[in-house]
């Protein structure tokens, strides 16, 4: 086998919280990365979803979501059922 080493800069509690996880799995700090390195190349991607949650969000980004979820229930805004019909709706 190839190996080649990789180093990785993170926060020092980071690591300790981790090391104690990875512990009790009975697994190396270096078993877990290659775990994870393993199931990307598995999935082709990442092997979880990203995602943001409200507290991640600033004020304008809500106010824009909140006004998204008020238009889409709103039976008065206009919908359009094709990029044709939007683009149609937009030249006037």
């Amino acid at each position: 086998m190839n190996v080649a080493n990789v180093n990785v800069r993170v926060d020092s509690e980071v690591k300790n919280a981790a090391e104690l996880i990875f512990k009790k799995l009975g697994i190396t700090m270096t078993s877990a990365i290659n775990m994870f390195l393993r199931q990307t190349i598995n999935d082709n991607g990442l092997p979880f979803q990203p995602i943001l949650t409200e507290k991640d969000l600033n004020q304008e980004t809500l106010d824009a979501i909140e006004e998204g979820r008020r238009l889409a229930k709103d039976p008065n805004v206009k919908g359009y059922t094709s990029i044709e019909e939007l683009r149609k709706a937009l030249e006037v």
